[in-house]
């Protein structure tokens, strides 16, 4: 088994779309106005209008904007820079700076437009460091 993707259902697909190309500097590929996909090395994070949900079951199956359980994270190289090139834009989506975590990690904390919580890590300690060189 591989874990490959996480999905979020939104009512607003291009709001979301531009939101993560900005903060990850990625460009998501847009296969259609209901479906989109930030793909990584690592894995995927997709996008998918609250249209879609019909293939799945019914309207029942999710809620957008209703995320209070998750937190999507990026491994990123310099978490202090990357707050400093979105600290004027992440206004009041900012939870929390760049702070030392015990577990290893610098993180910063916002969230997405649907109100999603993103976390922006870089491994500072040498065992987390090492967690990640696989």
């Amino acid at each position: 088994m591989n874990f490959v993707s996480t999905r979020i259902i939104t009512a607003d697909v291009k709001r979301l779309v531009d939101f993560y190309a900005t903060v990850t500097g990625v460009q998501l590929t847009l296969y259609t106005e209901d479906f989109a996909e930030l793909i990584t090395e690592a894995g995927t994070l997709a996008i998918g209008s609250t249209r879609t949900l019909k293939l799945f079951g019914g309207d029942h199956v999710a809620s957008p904007a209703a995320n209070h359980t998750a937190i999507i994270e990026f491994r990123v190289a310099d978490v202090d820079a990357d707050y400093r090139r979105l600290a004027g834009q992440l206004g009041e989506a900012l939870v929390q700076e760049p702070t030392a975590m015990p577990w290893g990690n610098r993180s910063l904390l916002f969230r997405d437009p649907d109100g999603n919580l993103v976390n922006f890590f870089t491994p500072v300690t040498a065992e987390a460091i090492a967690k990640f060189e696989r």
